[in-house]
């Protein structure tokens, strides 16, 4: 089996950062949908990973981009859990997320895609693809 570079694992997380990054300005900012308070909290979780994985490709160093595993494992959860608010009945009971309810679905794309969902789908590859860099590394120096 063929070994995949560092590089290439740090690109695709940072390209997955940064189109996510991109979707959600999109759909905040020329959409006009206004985000709630997990889409905030999803935001401050993916929008650091676009600087961490970007300056460890740029410097060709893996090893600043521990921070980057973090975020996208909370991402992951938080996510989970917004689109939860969002698909079960009964779980957005009391919606307290302030002015803009989480359990709103501005987009919902062949009945199950929202923008929680995107979210996750991009926390979960990032997370995935350093992981796997992570294990591939462990694997190469035995």
């Amino acid at each position: 089996m063929k070994k995949v570079s560092e590089e290439t694992y740090l690109f695709i997380a940072w390209a997955i950062a940064l189109v996510a990054m991109a979707g959600s300005l999109f759909y905040s900012e020329f959409m006009g949908f206004e985000p709630c308070e997990f889409c905030w909290y999803q935001r401050i979780l993916m929008y650091p990973l676009v600087l961490i994985y970007g300056a460890a490709l740029w410097k060709k160093n893996s090893e600043i981009a521990l921070p980057g595993v973090i975020m996208s494992g909370i991402g992951m959860f938080v996510s989970t859990y917004h689109y939860l608010l969002q698909k079960v009945p009964g779980f957005a009971e009391g919606d307290a997320c302030g002015t803009v309810s989480c359990s709103a679905q501005y987009v919902n794309y062949f009945g199950f895609i929202t923008i929680p969902f995107m979210a996750g789908t991009a926390f979960v590859i990032i997370f995935v693809t350093h992981m796997t860099w992570v294990f591939q590394k462990r694997r190469t120096t035995k």
